[in-house]
């Protein structure tokens, strides 16, 4: 499992200011904010994503995913629970490898085996045959609600608000 001790932090900040998204990190053993799962596991509140140096990545992109993928109004309420429904949870899976590939040191291979090992469970047993295989519905749902675009790649937008 990745870390956030493991990787350059500024380029992970870099990477959520994109989305308007600031990075807040938690002191040691202290308590992450708005963090649903607890424990290691990233937080949101408001506009802050939250995490501590042994939170995973894999955490931090899922839970950055979730604040990019929320209607606005979800956004703008946003206190630990993201909600959504079973296709915008996809939506946000797929975003979250996207969102790993822009990050020098993580990258697909390693989104795909730390969503397996995290146990993200998808009908073709791995990350990486639903990713390839059997994604078309979260594809499309972030082609059409502007977070990427008809060729699949980031537009650097959060759902349905067009340019920053």
């Amino acid at each position: 499992m990745l870390f956030l001790s493991g990787v350059d932090r500024v380029a992970v900040a870099m990477l959520l200011d994109r989305y308007r998204l600031r990075l807040g990190l938690v002191a040691p053993n202290e308590v992450i904010p708005g963090s649903y799962w607890g424990e290691t596991e990233a937080g949101l509140k408001g506009d802050w994503l939250y995490a501590r140096l042994d939170t995973p990545v894999h955490s931090v992109l899922h839970e950055a995913s979730h604040y990019i993928c929320m209607s606005p109004e979800r956004r703008a309420g946003l206190d630990r629970d993201a909600g959504g429904d079973e296709l915008e949870e996809s939506a946000v899976c797929y975003l979250q490898v996207l969102l790993a590939a822009e990050l020098r040191g993580v990258g697909l291979e390693r989104a795909f085996a730390d969503m397996d090992a995290w146990g993200y469970s998808f009908r073709l047993g791995s990350t990486r045959a639903w990713f390839e295989s059997d994604a078309e519905d979260a594809r499309t749902w972030l082609r059409q609600r502007g977070v990427t675009d008809h060729a699949g790649r980031l537009t650097g937008n959060c759902r349905d608000e067009g340019p920053a």
